[in-house]
């Protein structure tokens, strides 16, 4: 989603990716050396290792897009809608998967194949969108959290930005390993469904007449 918000900061007038040749389809362009390589590893390693010996979780990213904030004319505001345009591209990945879902003009052998693609498509994107809205920076969330609360709250909020992965990383991975307690897995099972079912209804499709388990 990182030329999403590439495009996004453009056409807000920002032209630092493109200046920094972030426009491109080459990944190794956007690879983060620890984000991408050494944290993916260290998790893939340590959980393939350690008793149950099964990869539970994996978390990484790609190297941050440059965005020249005082280049918009709001920049705060135009930092949230920068930030937005990763999950709300997500979200419509999720709704075009639900607009062919189920697809009439495939086999009946091949339907039920499909379909599971889609909905693991549409799972991946709606998982992707809703952790991205976590209000922590650097999260999209937490950067839309700063462009919206006053600007006292917001300059406290934004300095959170330099231990955000590393809360990301307890609440996510290291909590639920020691406490067995996952408030953000126990939360997105609640949301799911529910965002599972708005995208069938903007669809236009009812998905209790659908064939199948969703989640």
């Amino acid at each position: 989603m990182r030329r999403r918000t590439v495009y996004a900061a453009l056409a807000l007038g920002d032209t630092t990716a493109r200046d920094a040749g972030r426009l491109s389809l080459n990944p190794l362009k956007h690879i983060d050396r620890v984000g991408t390589i050494i944290l993916p590893g260290f998790l893939l390693i340590s959980q393939l290792l350690l008793p149950p010996h099964k990869i539970f979780f994996m978390f990484g990213w790609a190297k941050p897009v440059p965005v020249g904030a005082w280049k918009f004319r709001d920049p705060r505001r135009g930092m949230a809608i920068v930030a937005s345009a990763g999950p709300l591209m997500n979200f419509f990945l999720a709704w075009l998967a639900a607009l062919v879902i189920p697809m009439a003009d495939v086999p009946s052998g091949m339907q039920a194949i499909v379909q599971q693609f889609l909905i693991y498509f549409m799972l991946s994107n709606l998982v992707l969108g809703l952790f991205n809205l976590l209000p922590i920076p650097p999260l999209d969330g937490g950067r839309i959290a700063v462009g919206l609360l006053p600007v006292g709250l917001a300059r406290i909020w934004a300095r959170l930005e330099k231990a955000g992965i590393l809360i990301v990383l307890l609440v996510v991975f290291i909590l639920p390993r020691l406490t067995g307690v996952d408030p953000l897995g126990q939360a997105l099972e609640s949301v799911l469904p529910w965002a599972f079912r708005t995208m069938f209804w903007l669809a236009g499709r009812n998905v209790d007449g659908m064939d199948g388990n969703f989640i």
